[in-house]
């Protein structure tokens, strides 16, 4: 019987409890393109350290609203299944509702991603259906947010929660996604 692995503990915001620095370096690669853009996103990376710490406040917010299309439900996944909004849909909608909660108080360049998610999705509705997401601002840690959520379609709320975001770089960001990517 294999044992379960133990989840790491982490802070309020989002981040491991025990975060470690770890030094940047590009990885060993002859692409002197990819050298030269790690270096410029490197050159910028002090100036996300420290993110969000002048211009964002508690209570920024956004709202999104769709109307669920098919593609958006679990039967366009599985016919067996209902023609409701999936839970990763409903998701999607509060994550960008975040991101443009804060979007015009980001430092010149940057953007924000998500880390985590902490929603239920309490009710469901059918495509055709209109939703509206928004999120609002709880509270931030330098350049980790943290967002309350809801989703709702007319007076139903169909989810709630939170979703923490952390504003980076995007060449770096980038740079350091694709270096993880395998060797072919």
């Amino acid at each position: 019987m294999k044992r379960p692995v133990p989840r790491k503990k982490r802070a309020k915001d989002g981040r491991p409890a025990k975060e470690k620095k770890r030094a940047r370096r590009a990885p060993n690669t002859s692409n002197s393109n990819a050298r030269h853009v790690a270096q410029g996103a490197e050159s910028n990376a002090e100036q996300f350290a420290h993110a969000g710490e002048s211009k964002l406040r508690p209570g920024l917010q956004a709202s999104i609203e769709r109307v669920v299309l098919h593609e958006w439900t679990i039967a366009s996944l599985d016919s067996r299944l209902p023609a409701v909004l999936s839970t990763p849909h409903m998701i999607g909608l509060m994550e960008i509702a975040a991101a443009q909660a804060i979007m015009a108080e980001l430092p010149p360049g940057g953007i924000s991603v998500g880390t985590r998610i902490e929603v239920d999705h309490l009710k469901a509705i059918p495509a055709g259906a209109t939703v509206r997401a928004t999120a609002q601002l709880a509270h931030h840690d330098g350049r980790f947010l943290v967002f309350d959520v809801e989703a709702r379609s007319g007076d139903h709320i169909i989810g709630r929660g939170r979703v923490f975001r952390a504003i980076v770089e995007p060449k770096q960001f980038h740079f350091t996604a694709i270096s993880r990517a395998p060797s072919p």
